[in-house]
């Protein structure tokens, strides 16, 4: 039986950490953690959200943008913008697309309305899914005391 908690123990990523990681990091923390989160999301969803393929076009990007961004060029800077901005949009079709898939699990199998806000979906991506991640659980303790099935 499954649990409320399993994929946020199974990712066990605070939102917060992540944050500090990408600055820490220049940026390639969300790479790393979607690399490491998209396989055991669609474990347990039993959704498929992304494929290894697609990690590693996101990662060319990443990596590409920022290397012409750092060009002395204007033509390179600006082609290293526009990788970038890929990059940045394949973050946001993933994060749709683990949206729609954490909504129809929370649903599925706890009765969790867990409705996620598209706009933040569309602005935060890949941290406002994790954060969606973690609050799983309280979402399910939550519903449970709305329809009065906690014991007393």
């Amino acid at each position: 039986m499954l649990s409320p908690t399993e994929l946020k123990d199974r990712v066990d990523t605070k939102t917060v950490n992540m944050v500090l990681l990408t600055f820490a990091t220049g940026g390639l923390y969300p790479l790393l953690w979607l690399s490491r989160v998209y396989p055991i999301l669609d474990g347990i969803t039993k959704v498929k959200t992304a494929t290894q393929t697609y990690v590693i076009w996101v990662a060319v990007c990443v990596g590409l943008g920022g290397l012409f961004m750092r060009a002395q060029e204007d033509e390179m800077a600006g082609l290293g913008f526009l990788i970038s901005l890929a990059a940045n949009v394949m973050y946001i079709v993933w994060s749709f697309s683990a949206k729609k898939a954490l909504e129809e699990y929370a649903l599925q199998n706890f009765k969790i309305d867990l409705r996620m806000n598209a706009f933040y979906t569309f602005v935060f991506n890949v941290y406002y899914i994790n954060y969606c991640i973690n609050h799983i659980p309280e979402a399910d303790r939550r519903q449970k005391i709305l329809v009065g099935d906690t014991p007393a």
